[in-house]
């Protein structure tokens, strides 16, 4: 089975975590401050903070600017759970807002009408969760100058889009948010096994996130509260977790970092020979906004109903039936049993509904094969001309 998404792992990957291995450091050391430098670096943020997943990221992230009970935070339905869990392990209330229909992407005109009627009610959102679904960047600047006007704190779900730019700005630069949050899960872009990363440019945010990452507490002098008892002194300041990424994760990291601009390149040749391809099947395929470069984290179709003859479902087992390991992405979190005991309701988010009820998900990553890219384009064109 041809896997939508695979880690690609060299023999220099290899390398760094043997490294570590024969070090003093297992858990958080010197790979950790290395490999937060270097994606700070390269996205042009002031901070980074590594975690050991990208829900724990958002969690602190969230945490970070002070999100608690009774908070309203709002996100797109079309998302991972985590990105609306992070907020409710917090106690805070979830609301969505609708995608665009071209961008798939959290619609900025959706958000200014939701915002307008939620300023009349009394209950603005405490903070805006824009994700940048398959790793095309959100319009963060529109987004930002909504923020300005109506008061919420931005944090950019960017699990899908590390090595994607905006405006031609790093995503990740956090010129038009307040915390950026990458994902390295094997299917991502790069890897560390499991991990996640938050970036900021705010000290007092960089500084909060980096105390729930090791239990709320700091061995750094100019923090501690009282006087020290002797060098082994530290103190726990605020509520925190365990949320650390190890140093063998960190050396990985490290390493995927060398080849992200060769992932995302490998990424974009793969994308373009399925655009071409499909181009006159009647498929709904990824729109490329002219102010974004994705990372292309996921190659996302819309099979509209009775395309071959076929509904979605025996498009995707028939897909599957050939090999090909399609996946689906995502079931709108709103339709989620959890989220629907808050009200929610098919209907609420129709853009979303309508995208969920025809999206496949086509095997992208930069370890494909040239004869499987063939097999999956064949296949799909074999698939959609069946009657």
């Amino acid at each position: 089975m041809i896997g939508y998404g695979r880690q690609s792992i060299s023999q220099a990957d290899r390398d760094a975590v043997l490294t570590v291995l024969d070090s003093d450091y297992l858990t958080q050391g010197p790979k950790n401050v290395e490999f937060e430098e270097l994606v700070s670096a390269y996205c042009g943020a002031k901070q980074a903070i590594s975690a050991c997943n990208a829900t724990a990221a958002l969690h602190m992230a969230y945490a970070a600017l002070n999100v608690e009970v009774g908070d309203l935070v709002w996100t797109s339905p079309i998302t991972f759970v985590a990105t609306a869990n992070a907020a409710r392990f917090l106690g805070a209330d979830i609301d969505f807002v609708d995608i665009d229909p071209l961008t798939w992407n959290l619609s900025v005109e959706r958000l200014e009408e939701k915002l307008r009627v939620a300023r009349k009610k009394g209950r603005l959102p405490k903070l805006v969760v824009p994700v940048h679904f398959t790793g095309q960047s959100c319009d963060m600047e529109r987004i930002s100058q909504l923020a300005k006007e109506y008061g919420f704190s931005v944090v950019e779900d960017a699990a899908h889009a590390i090595g994607g730019r905006y405006h031609d700005m790093p995503v990740g630069s956090c010129r038009y948010s307040d915390i950026t949050v990458f994902s390295f899960h094997p299917v991502k872009v790069i890897t560390t096994g499991e991990g996640g990363m938050a970036l900021t440019n705010n000290p007092v945010l960089a500084e909060r996130m980096r105390l729930f990452v090791t239990h709320g507490v700091t061995r750094d002098s100019t923090l501690m509260q009282l006087p020290a008892d002797g060098p082994w002194s530290y103190e726990m300041l605020s509520l925190g977790w365990n949320y650390r990424l190890t140093d063998m994760q960190a050396a990985l990291g490290i390493s995927q970092m060398t080849r992200l601009d060769d992932f995302v390149t490998r990424r974009h040749e793969i994308a373009g020979r399925y655009d071409q391809a499909f181009a006159d099947m009647g498929l709904g395929t990824p729109y490329r906004a002219e102010w974004q470069y994705s990372a292309f984290h996921l190659y996302c179709i819309r099979w509209p109903e009775g395309l071959g003859g076929l509904s979605r479902l025996q498009a995707f087992e028939a897909l599957r039936a050939r090999g090909i390991g399609v996946n689906v992405h995502y079931i709108p979190v709103h339709l989620q049993p959890y989220y629907r005991q808050f009200g929610f309701a098919p209907g609420d988010f129709p853009q979303a509904e309508s995208y969920y009820k025809e999206a496949i998900t086509l095997p992208l990553h930069p370890s494909l094969t040239e004869a499987e890219i063939t097999h999956i384009i064949q296949s799909i064109g074999e698939v959609a001309q069946a009657v």
